[in-house]
């Protein structure tokens, strides 16, 4: 197989069937889950490696975008949280978004300074505790609690724009920044108003929108505090391609952890939740296209539904109590990784890469696997944990991948349209 476009143009397409997330940013002009008692497992997020002082470009940039990205996510199961009125649930990710803004405020120390770590510290906390009180307003009908902690959230973002035009010494304009602050915070407030209403199509929609904005923030927040030739090696196709597939396969990662957690809840919320897991599939899907063409990445589409198909039998069979289902999914998930696995060492021309690339999808179902049977049991804890380490991972096999593509990367093949299509959990029916 022939890589089929020059690097720049694929990193241009595949950012471009990312819907250009990666590249934006701040600098640019009845039915819940269960509410039981969960169990008495204590969650500690292992806090994120840290950011080294001699870290490159493209470190500061995965780290930033990662950060905020899971940021995004947990500020939407934090709300979700309070609607379905699930307090064990909120507890352990609130543990989480603490370790999350313990992270970003490290990284900020190491890219400006600890000075300006500690405004970033004190502004963010305010902004997340403004969005839990909204989620709390909307929950109990409190509309003054609600307008109040909008007027805040909306000053958040006014603080946010001041503190990036002065922490970059300038080269983020305050008001541009202000207002793409805005955009992402007025996305988080309407999921939670979608959810509370049970608006399930809209609530997923605009939560895979604010995951993707605000992991492409991270891109602004790197460039701005690094010196202006490193601020330019962030932003090079080799690593917009890395940040888009970094960007897509920890949103896939995240929306597999809500489908399955859906089908606990009912059939409006799963079929909600798969619309959005067959979504990120599509773009997946035109991202390969972009670098083996619209044929092979037909390939790709149908060895990637399976493995998410896997996933959700699996879901399914635990759901229902059925064990003889859960061995067969679990079994079908190894061929499943097994055949992904060759297909991308096909695409890289690498057979000695199959072996790490179906240990990576294999690292990746097991995180699935585990927060499914800890979500069963009501281990809110562990399965937050494993949530967490799962999403982590995927930045590295991200990496493996742009890495393995970069080495065969050709700039004089001729570039292929894309072409996209569903996939993902079409075939899966749930049956609560």
């Amino acid at each position: 197989m022939r890589v089929r476009a020059g690097l720049t143009a694929l990193a241009t397409g595949v950012l471009v069937a990312a819907v250009g997330c990666t590249s934006g940013g701040d600098g640019e002009s009845g039915s819940h889950p269960p509410a039981a008692a969960a169990t008495a497992t204590t969650h500690h997020m292992e806090m994120p490696a840290t950011l080294a002082a001699d870290a490159s470009p493209r470190e500061v940039r995965a780290r930033f975008e990662q950060l905020l990205g899971q940021h995004a996510l947990l500020a939407v199961r934090l709300a979700r949280s309070e609607v379905a009125m699930t307090p064990e649930l909120g507890k352990v990710v609130e543990t989480s978004l603490a370790a999350n803004a313990a992270g970003l405020a490290q990284s900020v120390g190491v890219t400006y300074d600890a000075a300006e770590a500690a405004s970033f510290t004190r502004l963010w906390k305010g902004y997340t505790e403004d969005l839990a009180a909204y989620a709390r307003g909307v929950a109990t009908g409190n509309d003054a609690a609600v307008q109040e902690a909008r007027a805040s959230l909306l000053d958040h973002c006014q603080d946010w724009g001041d503190w990036l035009a002065e922490a970059s010494g300038g080269r983020v304009e305050a008001g541009q920044a202000t207002r793409s602050a805005q955009a992402r915070v007025e996305r988080l407030m309407e999921q939670v108003d979608a959810y509370a209403g049970r608006d399930y199509d809209k609530a997923y929609k605009l939560e895979r929108q604010a995951y993707e904005s605000t992991y492409g923030a991270g891109t602004a927040l790197a460039s701005a505090g690094l010196p202006p030739k490193e601020a330019a090696d962030v932003t090079t196709a080799p690593e917009n391609l890395r940040s888009a597939f970094g960007m897509l396969l920890g949103e896939h990662m995240e929306l597999i952890v809500d489908a399955q957690r859906a089908t606990f809840a009912g059939s409006p919320e799963f079929e909600a939740a798969a619309g959005q897991v067959n979504a990120n599939t599509a773009t997946l899907t035109k991202a390969m296209s972009g670098i083996v063409g619209p044929k092979k990445a037909k390939e790709f589409q149908a060895a990637w539904a399976n493995h998410v198909e896997g996933l959700m039998a699996y879901t399914a069979a635990v759901a229902g109590n059925d064990e003889a289902g859960r061995t067969v999914a679990k079994e079908n998930l190894e061929g499943f990784a097994s055949r992904l696995a060759l297909y991308f060492a096909d695409v890289v021309r690498n057979p000695l890469a199959t072996d790490p690339l179906t240990d990576a999808i294999s690292a990746h179902d097991e995180h699935l696997i585990n927060q499914v049977d800890a979500w069963a049991a009501k281990d809110y804890a562990r399965a937050q944990q494993v949530q967490d380490d799962g999403y982590q991972q995927m930045v590295g096999v991200a990496n493996v991948l742009v890495d393995a593509i970069e080495k065969v990367m050709t700039t004089d093949m001729p570039a292929g349209g894309s072409q996209t299509g569903g996939g993902g959990t079409a075939a899966v029916h749930v049956h609560p």
